[in-house]
C-alpha cells in the first residue's frame, strides 16, 4: 500500500485539476442526498394533500438537481481523467528514465516483455485508480456518512436495522481482500510472461521460421496463455461468489425495513413520504458499500501494479556519476589497465583476472582470445558499461570511476558485435550520435566505412527508411552503417568489437583499409576472430579464461607464445578447408 499512496503523490503536480473534481464529486453526493427530500414532499404533501403547486415547484426542484448533478458528474469525470493521465504522463517518464540510466548489469538480467508490461499495463492500472477509483472511494465514504446520518435523524430505529447489515458486508469485502487481493500481483506477472514470450517471438521471427519451430512456439505461448487464464479464473471465481453475497445480505436488510417501516406507516408513526425517503437513502447507503468493494478490487490491482512500477524506480544504479567526479578534458587516448579483475552480478567466477597493459596514444590494439575469453569484457570496462571488481583503469591519468559518464562515453566510439538501429533513415542511425552533422559529414563517415555505395544504391539514398532493428539491410549494411556512426564522432577513442564479422573478405578488406587511415591518430580496441585483421595492430592482448597470457606484436608473439601460434595454425587450416570446399 506504500507503493499505492507513492503513486498518488504524482497527483500533487495536478492539486488544482484534482481539486476541481473533488469539489464536483462533493456538488454530486450532495445533490444526491437531497433529491430524497424532494420526494418525501412530492409525495406527503403534493400527492397525498393533492395540492398541485407542490408538485411543481418539486418537480422543477428535481429537475434543477438533475441539471446541477449532471453538470459537475462532467467535470468531475473530466478533471479526474485529466489530473490521472498526467499522473500517468509523469510515471511513464519516471519508469523509462530510470530503465535509460540503469546499468548493463540490471539489463543482462531483465526480460523485455516483464518491462514493456510495467511501462505499460501497470501504469494503465495505477492510472485508473488515481483518476476514478480513488474519487469513487472518497464518494462511498461521504455517502456512506451523510447517508447513516440522515436515516438516523429520520427515524433512528429502523437506520440501526439497516446499519446492521454494514459490518456484514463489509466483512465479506475484507475475507475477498485477504484471499483474492495477492492474486493481482501474480496475474501481472503471469501477464508479463506472456508478453516475453510474444516479443522473443516478434524479434527472433526469422529463426523461429528458419528452424521450423512454429508449433513449439505455439505451445510455448498456448502454456503461458493458460496459465495467465487460469490465474484469472481464480480471481472471478472470488469475484463471482463475493459479490452474489453481498446482494444477499444487503436485500435481507432492506427487507426488513421495509417490513418494519411498512408496520410504522400502519400505525401512523411513519409516512408514505417518509418511507419512501428512507428506502432511497437506504440504496445511498448501500450504494457506497458496493462501490467500496469494486473500489477494493481496483485498489488490490493498483496496488500490485504501484509495487511493480517502484521495483523499477528503486533499482540502484551501479554504474554512475561520483558526487565529486570531473569532466575528462580532451583525451590523448593513453588507456591504462592495473590489475583489473571483474565478476559480472550473479557469477561466482572471475571473468577477469589481474589483467594489466598499456595502450599509448594512438596505438591500435587488439584483443584476441577464444569465445568466452574475457575479450568483449575488456572492452565493456573502458566506456564504464561495469565498474572493475578490483585494480583500475585510467584514461590520461584520470580513474575512469572519478569523471562524469558522460564525459567519458561522449570521447569513445563504439562499434558493437551486435549492430543495432533504430527506426528511421539510415542518414538519423548514422547520426544518431550528431544529429546536428552536415550531409557532408554523414557521407563522409559512410564513405569511410565502405557504405557509401550500397546506400546511394537504394532509390532514396540516405533516406532510405530502415526497418524495425535494421529489417531490410543485410547484416554487413547493417554493421557498415554502425560504423559509421561510431566515425562520424571522430572519438580519440575507438571500439571495434568483432565489427566486420558479418562481412564478406573483399568488405571486410576495403573496411580494414578505410579504418587504417581513420585510426592512425586515435586510440583502437578491436576484436576480431580472425587473425588478418589483427596483424598489422601496433599491440595484440592474448585472452585465455579471463587472464592475460601473452601481449606484443604478431612477430612477437609468434615467437613467444604456443597459444599464438595454435590460434593462427587453427585459422588457417580453416582457410585452407574452406578454399578446398569451394
Amino acid at each position: 500500500m506504500n507503493d499505492l499512496w507513492r503513486a498518488l503523490r504524482y497527483l500533487r503536480k495536478y492539486w488544482g485539476t484534482t481539486l476541481g473534481a473533488f469539489l464536483s464529486l462533493l456538488i454530486v453526493t450532495a445533490t444526491n442526498l437531497f433529491s430524497p427530500q424532494l420526494l418525501r414532499l412530492v409525495i406527503d404533501q403534493g400527492i397525498s394533500a393533492q395540492n398541485l403547486s407542490v408538485i411543481l415547484l418539486t418537480s422543477l426542484g428535481l429537475l434543477g438537481v438533475a441539471i446541477v448533478r449532471d453538470s459537475f458528474t462532467f467535470t468531475q469525470s473530466y478533471w479526474s481523467e485529466r489530473a490521472s493521465q498526467g499522473a500517468a504522463y509523469d510515471m511513464r517518464n519516471a519508469i523509462f528514465t530510470r530503465l535509460e540510466h540503469l546499468s548493463f548489469s540490471y539489463h543482462d538480467k531483465a526480460q523485455t516483455g516483464q518491462l514493456m508490461t510495467r511501462v505499460t499495463n501497470d501504469v494503465e492500472t495505477v492510472r485508473a485508480f488515481t483518476g476514478n477509483g480513488i474519487l469513487q472511494l472518497l464518494n462511498a465514504v461521504v455517502m456512506l456518512i451523510g447517508s447513516a446520518t440522515i436515516l438516523l435523524i429520520t427515524n433512528w430505529k429502523l437506520a440501526l436495522v439497516a446499519l446492521l447489515i454494514i459490518p456484514a458486508i463489509l466483512g465479506v469485502f475484507l475475507f475477498f481482500l485477504t484471499k483474492i487481493g495477492p492474486r493481482f500481483r501474480i496475474v501481472q506477472q503471469k501477464l508479463g510472461n506472456l508478453n516475453t514470450v510474444l516479443q522473443e517471438n516478434l524479434a527472433g521471427v526469422r529463426v523461429v521460421k528458419a528452424f521450423v519451430r512454429e508449433p513449439y512456439e505455439q505451445e510455448r505461448y498456448r502454456n503461458a496463455n493458460n496459465s495467465l487464464l487460469q490465474e484469472n479464473l481464480a480471481v472471478v471465481r472470488g469475484t463471482a461468489l463475493t459479490f452474489p453475497l453481498i446482494f444477499f445480505i444487503s436485500n435481507l436488510g432492506t427487507l426488513a425495513v421495509i417490513w418494519l417501516g411498512g408496520e410504522q406507516v400502519i400505525g401512523g408513526s411513519l409516512s408514505i413520504g417518509e418511507l419512501v425517503a428512507f428506502t432511497s437513502y437506504l440504496s445511498f447507503l448501500l450504494l457506497p458499500v458496493f462501490i467500496l468493494g469494486s473500489t477494493i478490487t481496483s485498489l488490490s490491482q493498483s496496488a500490485a501494479s504501484a509495487h511493480r512500477i517502484f521495483e523499477i524506480i528503486d533499482t540502484p544504479i551501479e554504474v554512475k556519476d561520483k558526487p565529486d567526479a570531473v569532466i575528462l578534458p580532451p583525451t590523448q587516448g593513453s588507456v591504462i589497465f592495473e590489475d583489473v579483475s571483474f565478476r559480472y552480478a550473479g557469477s561466482e567466477t572471475l571473468s577477469l583476472t589481474d589483467v594489466s597493459f598499456v595502450a599509448e596514444p594512438g596505438q591500435t590494439v587488439a584483443i584476441l582470445g577464444r569465445t568466452g575469453s574475457g575479450k568483449s569484457t575488456i572492452i565493456n570496462l573502458i566506456p564504464r558499461f561495469y565498474d572493475v571488481t578490483s585494480g583500475s583503469i585510467s584514461i590520461d591519468g584520470f580513474d575512469v570511476r572519478d569523471v562524469t559518464l558522460e564525459s567519458l562515453r561522449s570521447q569513445i566510439g563504439i562499434v558493437l558485435q551486435e549492430s543495432t538501429l533504430f527506426s528511421g533513415t539510415i542518414r538519423e542511425n548514422i547520426a544518431y550520435g550528431r544529429s546536428n552533422a552536415s550531409e557532408e559529414e554523414v557521407e563522409e563517415a559512410a564513405k569511410a566505412a565502405q557504405a557509401h555505395d550500397f546506400i546511394i544504391g537504394f532509390p532514396d539514398g540516405y533516406t532510405t527508411i530502415v526497418g524495425e532493428r535494421g529489417v531490410g539491410l543485410s547484416g554487413g549494411q547493417r554493421q557498415r552503417i554502425a560504423i559509421a556512426r561510431a566515425l562520424l564522432l571522430n572519438p580519440p577513442l575507438l571500439i571495434l568489437d568483432d565489427s566486420t564479422s558479418a562481412v564478406d573478405s573483399e568488405t571486410e578488406y576495403r573496411i580494414q583499409l578505410a579504418l587504417q587511415h581513420l585510426m592512425a591518430n586515435r586510440t583502437s580496441f578491436i576484436i576480431a576472430q580472425r587473425i588478418s585483421t589483427v596483424r598489422n595492430a601496433g599491440k595484440i592482448l592474448l585472452i585465455d579464461g579471463g587472464h592475460l597470457v601473452a601481449q606484443g606484436t604478431h612477430e612477437v608473439l609468434q615467437q613467444t607464445s604456443c597459444l599464438y601460434c595454435e590460434l593462427l595454425e587453427s585459422q588457417l587450416m580453416n582457410d585452407q578447408q574452406v578454399a578446398t570446399a569451394v
